[in-house]
């Protein structure tokens, strides 16, 4: 489980690539390493992966087909930064909301808005995932745990504050770039379960 409180980027320092099948090697601040063994979770951009090899600083992890296909991280190269949060810990404070680092889908940057103090992104959701996205409703956007600001049709936007901007990597993301997202999962078991209630009094 995960909190979408992203604690910091993260430079990925080689990827190797095979058919259907990649591994992704990153450099972790010394504060992130702290007991930190092989088979442990980290989100990388939302994404919950496992690592298989630690080497000092460096630490690996597999991407199967399905990861490739569903999330941004198939689309990055060397020296890129993933938003990074390791898995949380039972009694750990919870800022944000509870995650899986299940990728829905992707969304796609359509406007940024910067204003002093402020930043303003719209994303472009494909139609199937739009029905789970409420104004005010939580969202997992690269594993940022945000509040839906205005929805309209298939566009949805968030309000990011300074300290958002300076710890993850939403900072430097442009208009056509593909974003991850989890949607709530509360809000999911609820719109289907109604979906499937309405369909069977049809």
């Amino acid at each position: 489980m995960f909190t979408g409180i992203v604690q910091g980027t993260a430079p990925i320092v080689e990827i190797s690539k095979k058919e259907c099948f990649q591994t992704h090697t990153i450099r972790l601040d010394e504060s992130w390493l702290s007991g930190l063994e092989i088979g442990a979770s980290i989100a990388h951009n939302g994404c919950c992966l496992t690592v298989t090899q630690i080497d000092g600083d460096l630490v690996s992890f597999d991407l199967m087909q399905e990861t490739l296909k569903v999330t941004n991280l198939g689309l990055l190269n060397d020296g890129d930064r993933v938003n990074i949060e390791r898995a949380a810990k039972f009694g750990d404070e919870i800022g944000g909301h509870s995650m899986s680092g299940h990728i829905m889908c992707m969304a796609t940057v359509s406007e940024v808005i910067k204003t002093p103090n402020n930043c303003q992104i719209w994303f472009s959701l494909p139609a199937a995932q739009t029905k789970y996205v409420f104004t005010k409703g939580y969202i997992g956007i690269d594993g940022i745990s945000l509040t839906i600001g205005d929805v309209v049709d298939n566009t949805f936007n968030v309000n990011l504050i300074p300290e958002t901007l300076a710890r993850t990597n939403l900072a430097w993301r442009g208009v056509g770039d593909m974003i991850n997202i989890e949607i709530d999962p509360q809000t999911q078991a609820v719109v289907d379960t109604v979906e499937r209630v309405l369909a069977n009094k049809a």
